[in-house]
């Protein structure tokens, strides 16, 4: 399984490729940090972030796409960029048929530390370890969204089986029975 995982950010965008499967070791395919001036216009801004999403689509070709969810910050600003930012790749990879995960921070973390309140040197120095790199991708934003790629590929085998389960169990819709050719309703 390949996977792009993007910290989403106006500013700096985190974007990292990570491939393998659940229980064995995984692969860093490519790392780094899609950047816009904090000065440009929000609409130029915008675009840049998509014309760098869809460079890394194009570049690594993933199979998912993991988005960190935005949750409440306290500051406000920031929190809209953020979502603008992750829409942004949320629209990018539907355009092209390719699934979405939204992990939350939280769950990010106790998926890559055993901790959802880790830090970002722990959670660095997790990725460093799990990707068997020899240091910590700057700046932080990179590590993170190579995390959610991890977290994703870790967390995706039991979210399908918890997917197909509630599929299974789900009431179905009555059957309308066909109407008679030549007969209408």
């Amino acid at each position: 399984m390949r996977v792009l995982g993007v910290d989403p950010g106006l500013t700096r965008c985190g974007v990292g490729v990570v491939e393998g499967v659940a229980g064995r070791p995984l692969t860093m395919i490519g790392v780094g940090v899609v950047r816009t001036p904090a000065d440009a216009e929000l609409g130029h801004r915008l675009v840049a972030v998509e014309q760098g999403i869809e460079q890394w689509l194009d570049e690594h070709r993933p199979e998912f796409v993991a988005v960190e969810r935005v949750f409440s910050q306290h500051n406000v600003r920031t929190a809209t960029g953020t979502a603008q930012a992750s829409a942004v790749a949320i629209l990018c990879a539907s355009r092209r048929g390719i699934p979405v995960a939204l992990h939350t921070p939280s769950e990010v973390k106790a998926a890559v530390t055993g901790s959802g309140r880790a830090d970002k040197a722990q959670v660095g120095a997790m990725v460093t370890r799990l990707l068997r790199l020899t240091a910590p991708p700057k700046p932080a934003d990179a590590a993170d969204a190579l995390a959610l790629a991890i977290c994703h590929i870790w967390r995706a085998p039991a979210h399908n089986r918890l997917q197909q389960a509630v599929a299974l169990h789900a009431p179905r819709a009555p059957r309308t029975p066909p109407v008679p050719k030549g007969r209408t309703t």
